[in-house]
């Protein structure tokens, strides 16, 4: 994690964070509909209530404040939900507890608290998460692709800024994924689940000299908003089935309030109103 950020070199005066899947690429619909819910009933043998589990992990992880939730705090939520119903799940406080002990949550950490306690519901989260990943390499490359005007976005916005993609996936997936599409030449750091929480990863970077006000975060989901007014930057949206329109608005209107430093005040203010309405409670 350290060699990732000391590696970077700030050399503009503007910095600008990308998350990956919802927002630069169109890929989060596919992941969860084809790999990420399937797995769970799969995993969980909860064939009996598939329809409405898959509809509940989809409302959890693309139609709600919970958008683009780490994939272990949702894991969490949907079978202390599952659990409270009434159908067992085994070892269930040894996950509760692992989601709120604020270590980095993925696949390396999982596996250290696994040799520590054994735990069947831990065991399980693993193979689980190990088979989504399997599952979405082998998506088809239409299923995994950008929004339609990313490319040319993230190319004018690196004409001014430094660009860091930060994301909750796996840096194997981001990176495939972004370099599958010639992406990675618009950016100059790559922050998936590895480095941190996104909270955590905008603060080393701005650590780097980087004044507030010309730092931005374009992200999709309410913990992407949330980590941008906790580091005190602008947060740009990209909503929910208006995403290209959104791309379009960010190459034009966005940076030039960026750059203009009229970013703050009545276009933020409209931007998270916007933002905030989008997403049901």
């Amino acid at each position: 994690m350290a060699n990732q950020f000391e590696r970077f070199i700030k050399r503009k005066n503007y910095l600008i964070f990308v998350d990956s899947d919802g927002c630069a690429m169109d890929t989060m619909e596919r992941k969860h509909t084809l790999c990420f819910g399937p797995s769970l009933v799969a995993e969980w043998e909860l064939e009996h209530r598939r329809d409405m589990i898959l509809s509940r992990w989809n409302e959890i992880n693309l139609y709600s404040t919970t958008r683009g939730i780490n994939r272990f705090e949702g894991l969490a939520m949907i079978l202390r939900e599952i659990s409270e119903s009434g159908y067992e799940i085994p070892g269930l406080d040894d996950l509760l507890q692992w989601i709120s002990s604020g270590k980095v949550l993925n696949n390396r950490t999982l596996q250290v608290e696994i040799d520590k306690t054994d735990s069947i519901c831990l065991k399980k989260a693993l193979y689980w998460s190990k088979e989504v990943n399997r599952q979405v390499a082998l998506l088809q490359k239409e299923d995994r692709h950008p929004f339609e005007h990313v490319q040319h976005a993230l190319a004018r916005a690196h004409r001014y800024a430094d660009v860091a993609v930060i994301s909750n996936a796996p840096l194997e997936i981001v990176l495939e994924e972004w370099d599958m599409y010639g992406l990675l030449e618009h950016t100059d750091i790559v922050l998936a689940e590895d480095c941190g929480s996104k909270e955590y990863c905008i603060g080393q970077l701005l650590e780097m000299g980087y004044p507030c006000d010309h730092v931005l975060l374009c992200g999709d989901a309410y913990d992407d908003l949330c980590a941008a007014e906790r580091n005190g930057v602008f947060f740009y949206p990209m909503l929910a089935r208006h995403e290209n329109e959104c791309w379009i608005e960010f190459a034009c209107d966005g940076l030039e309030h960026l750059r203009s430093g009229t970013y703050a005040g009545a276009y933020q203010q409209e931007k998270i109103e916007l933002f905030l309405n989008s997403l049901s409670k």
